[in-house]
């Protein structure tokens, strides 16, 4: 039963990181829409903001980018929709975080067999001699 328990626990955690994964990426878009609507409000209001994340991710705009054209990077040269890009990204990002935290994990518990199987081989030396 014990063993049941720790995989739905791993499940269960596995399940809050994906949660996490979209809330992040929902945030982020969020802040973005935040600041659009406010420079679209107040042209001096958000320039900041907008001209951050235009040039982070290298996009400009939502729907078009006539109305935000002062903020977005010179040296790009289509409209790239920024709510898709920011999802793109941080996906990506987050999926090569989640890599590396798996190879991490592997090569501890190698590390971990490592030390038992050396362990043992101690011990069963000192009973030799």
């Amino acid at each position: 039963m014990g063993r049941f328990r720790g995989g739905l626990r791993c499940i269960k955690y596995l399940l809050l990181g994906f949660n996490l994964l979209f809330w992040a990426i929902r945030h982020v878009q969020t802040m973005y829409e935040e600041a659009y609507n406010d420079y679209l409000k107040d042209r001096g209001k958000g320039n900041g903001t907008l001209i951050t994340f235009h040039s982070t991710f290298q996009c400009c705009g939502k729907e078009s980018s006539e109305q935000v054209q002062p903020t977005c990077p010179k040296e790009l040269l289509g409209h790239k929709n920024c709510i898709d890009e920011i999802e793109t990204i941080i996906s990506v990002k987050l999926q090569l975080i989640g890599i590396v935290g798996i190879g991490i994990a592997g090569l501890t518990i190698f590390g971990m067999i490592f030390s038992m199987v050396l362990c043992c081989a101690i011990r069963n030396s000192r009973d030799v001699i």
